[in-house]
């Protein structure tokens, strides 16, 4: 998926969490954003490889793409540190969630993910998208949609 398509799932996701959770909703959802985009710090020419070349480069240099960065472990480790130096509860939960829809996103790609890292089994979903191809626009229109009833829910309640 395209970074743009990430940042749509970041926010559709954490606009879904924050309709069953007391996190401030502004505070989920920035950090949603940025949590979308976080697994492709693996990837030089990410919108965050670009940002952070030198971390990209060594990450990807230790692990290659949508390996380590994809995987329940980090996902798990970053819990962690989190947990433990993060004050803001709805930051963590934001860039957790963020994170976590980065990796579904992936797995409904032809290449998939490890999701299980360090063991090598690629994950991805039995129908997958093409990046940047129509089946990719129809994940966005979908997403765009989602997004629009989950804010509507959570911005202008009943």
């Amino acid at each position: 998926m395209t970074g743009k398509t990430h940042i749509l799932g970041g926010i559709t996701a954490s606009l879904a969490f924050a309709q069953i959770t007391n996190y401030e909703p502004v505070l989920l959802l920035g950090a949603g954003v940025i949590g979308s985009v976080i697994p492709d710090i693996c990837h030089g020419s990410s919108k965050i490889g670009r940002a952070l070349p030198v971390l990209s480069k060594l990450i990807n240099g230790l692990f290659g793409h949508r390996t380590f960065t994809h995987s329940l472990l980090f996902l798990g480790l970053f819990a962690v540190l989190l947990n433990n130096f993060m004050p803001v509860e709805a930051i963590s939960a934001g860039l957790l969630v963020g994170m976590a829809s980065h990796i579904v996103l992936d797995m409904a790609t032809k290449r998939g993910v490890k999701l299980f890292f360090p063991f090598k089994w690629n994950i991805r979903f039995p129908v997958t998208a093409t990046t940047g191809g129509t089946s990719e626009y129809l994940v966005f229109a979908l997403l765009s949609l989602l997004s629009v009833y989950f804010g509507y829910g959570v911005f202008i309640p009943l």
